[in-house]
């Protein structure tokens, strides 16, 4: 996934690594003590307040934070960790404050708002300042260390330098076992660095979690669901339940054919899935192994990359022949950018299309000015996607670094979700301006990927006319599962793991065990080589520096069937369920819109409730979703073991990359 957003107070900067040399000497942030409230305010005047002055700081922080993920250096970095670092001593000021009002008499409103102000960010920071100042400094420091990551091998002349784009085109399209053997553990050494600094995060943010009334972090997280910690961890083993006969049957199919493509030993790790063949960094999506896992080649053609370069093509052409006859290299140069641009900016525009065909508004000019939609060539960005809300009030923004592929393609549409969710919902109380829960906000635009369904593309001229024989469906939903079912276990893995680190279970020396302990048991994924504690491989993973949880990602991928099915609900449609498309229709757009106004206002359940008619999240539109893929795939495997064995743990050994 390419997840994503700017969510409400997450208040993590990003920068480069050189930060801690220069602030050795920095003094300690201000100890002065909180503000005193208002003589006599009561528990709705304080809300009040909160609400007004969070609005008011919000967009210097959050334009903070852009600057130093559009512009990695020294000075953006440092001006992102001092806002982070006056936003969190800020928050520490209002839940001290909000204590004074526990059982005193308020309306559910503000009792619902003192309760996510306590969960306003996911880096509660010790009430210490110089201690503050610190996890602050960390934070962006690692954050700008994997924005800045680069792998070089040779030296001299022939030194060459990839960063993650790169590494990941060889991941994309190489097949030569050695190429992405070396491009995948090349990218995991940037990782290696942030180590120390995550161990001192862990303590820092659980001493945070501490005062504010938690035992850790992690269960700090789990406290956002409107249930109880533990109720959240035992519905995520539920859903996972649900889908794992799924997962098991498409790992089963991949496993068969990776054997097949690169033969028996190298195909597999001991029943295990080889990390670096899965055609993506994480193996948390699996679609760039298409050429390897089509069901059958050339049915129902879905080639929605040859289909944008082609569109790449035509808009260089024209770029080129802007430039005049016999274009120098300057000329050319700017050609290939111009072109580069202009397919971005398209691609995004037909994102815009489908939430407008549902009668939802057209995106303001200033998005089409402020997005960072391709990789600028002058400095160091954070390419990861993502989707941002400046100011609460309608300055709303995305941040790629757009290629012309169908990965990117869908991925606009997701974080056009976010945006959309951000325009929705900007008229609420700030503390309510967030997702239902976090789950919420990564579902809206994934809903729309979900009716992205051939007979849609094919009426935005994205492929030719789709053939409705078993074989198309079949390939059509083989390219959605490995999307979609392919994440669902990493979805859970990652917190799994951190939930670890937080509760102390999982110790610093066992890092790194315990993530391929955890990736072996939920993905059957292992690496083709030994991979010691010398190592940080969840640093390699955006949202483990970055400091953003991950469940979300789970329950949106189940969450957002759910949405796909109640809005075909409403769109009056009958048939199989994978065939629906709403694009166009306006009585499932007002249904949509109506949930996402409503933001974080009311418990998530309730929300769930009118859209879909039920309170409980639940993977049985997933499996609806997948039932013809679901039976071709155990035809398939049919006499093989399926399944796999996670090994037994042991003693790490260092290995060398």
């Amino acid at each position: 996934m390419k997840h994503r957003h700017l969510l409400l107070a997450l208040a993590v900067g990003v920068g480069i690594a050189t930060l801690a040399a220069c602030k050795k000497d920095e003094p300690a942030a201000d100890t002065a003590a909180a503000p005193a409230a208002p003589k006599g305010e009561t528990a709705d005047q304080f809300i009040a307040r909160v609400n007004d002055e969070l609005k008011k700081m919000y967009p210097e922080l959050t334009a903070a934070q852009w600057l130093s993920s559009t512009y990695i250096n020294d000075d953006s970095q440092l001006l992102a960790a001092k806002g982070n670092e006056r936003y969190l001593t800020q928050l520490n000021h209002w839940i001290e404050q909000a204590k004074k009002h526990e059982g005193q008499p308020m309306s559910p409103e503000t009792a619902r708002a003192i309760q996510l102000l306590k969960l306003g960010t996911a880096m509660p920071a010790p009430k210490d300042p110089a201690k503050l100042a610190e996890l602050t400094q960390i934070a962006t420091k690692m954050e700008g260390t994997y924005g800045a990551g680069t792998y070089c091998t040779g030296e001299g002349d022939a030194k060459k330098c990839r960063q993650l784009g790169e590494l990941e085109d060889v991941l994309r399209s190489s097949r030569d076992y050695d190429a992405q053997l070396d491009a995948w553990q090349g990218w995991h050494t940037i990782a290696q660095p942030m180590r120390k600094d995550y161990t001192r995060f862990v303590e820092l943010v659980n001493e945070g979690s501490k005062e504010m009334g938690f035992a850790d972090a992690g269960e700090m997280w789990r406290s956002g669901y409107d249930m109880t910690p533990a109720e959240i961890a035992a519905e995520t083993d539920r859903l996972w339940g649900q889908v794992k006969p799924l997962y098991e049957q498409l790992h089963c199919y991949t496993r068969t054919k990776l054997q097949a493509t690169y033969g028996v030993e190298k195909g597999q790790v001991n029943g295990l899935l080889p990390a670096h063949l899965m055609g993506n960094m994480w193996q948390q999506d699996w679609g760039n192994l298409w050429d390897v896992l089509e069901p059958y080649k050339g049915a129902g053609s879905l080639d929605i990359t040859g289909a944008l370069e082609k569109q790449y093509q035509a808009d260089y052409q024209a770029a080129l022949a802007k430039a005049g006859p016999g274009p120098g290299t300057d000329a050319l140069f700017k050609a290939e950018r111009d072109a580069q641009l202009q397919v971005a900016r398209q691609m995004t525009e037909r994102a815009q299309d489908f939430y407008t065909s549902l009668g939802m508004p057209k995106l303001p000019e200033s998005y089409w000015t402020k997005t960072q939609f391709i990789k600028p060539m002058d400095r160091d960005v954070v390419c990861h996607a993502s989707a941002w809300d400046m100011n609460m009030s309608g300055d709303v923004r995305t941040k790629m670094c757009i290629k012309p592929n169908e990965e990117d393609f869908t991925t606009i549409y997701h974080e056009l979700g976010h945006v959309y969710y951000y325009l929705a919902y900007n008229k609420l109380p700030p503390l309510f301006q967030t997702g239902a829960h976090d789950g919420f906000h990564e579902a809206i635009g994934d809903t729309m990927v979900l009716a992205m369904t051939p007979d849609y593309l094919k009426s935005i001229g994205m492929i030719d006319a789709t053939a409705q024989s078993n074989e198309a469906l079949i390939n059509a939903q083989m390219r959605m599962a490995l999307a979609k079912v392919s994440f669902m276990p990493f979805g859970l893995m990652i917190d799994r793991w951190r939930w670890g680190v937080f509760d102390g279970s999982i110790k610093p020396a066992d890092y790194n065990k315990a993530w391929w302990e955890l990736k072996a048991k939920y993905q059957g994924v292992a690496p083709a080589t030994a991979r010691g504690e010398d190592f940080f491989d969840p640093g390699a993973k955006y949202h483990v520096p970055g400091n953003t949880p991950y469940t979300r990602y789970f329950l949106s991928h189940v969450l957002q069937f759910q949405f796909y099915k109640g809005l075909c609900d409403a769109a009056g449609y009958q048939g199989p369920l994978y065939n629906c498309s709403f694009y166009g229709n306006k009585a499932a757009g007002q249904k949509f819109w109506a949930m996402l106004e409503k933001g974080a206002s009311q418990p998530w359940q309730a929300t769930l409730k009118e859209l879909t008619g039920g309170e409980k999240m639940d993977a049985g539109a997933v499996l609806e979703y997948f039932a013809p893929l679901q039976d071709w795939l155990k035809q398939q495997n049919e006499g093989q073991t399926c399944g796999w064995q996670v090994p037994a743990p042991a003693a790490a050994t260092p290995a060398k990359p």
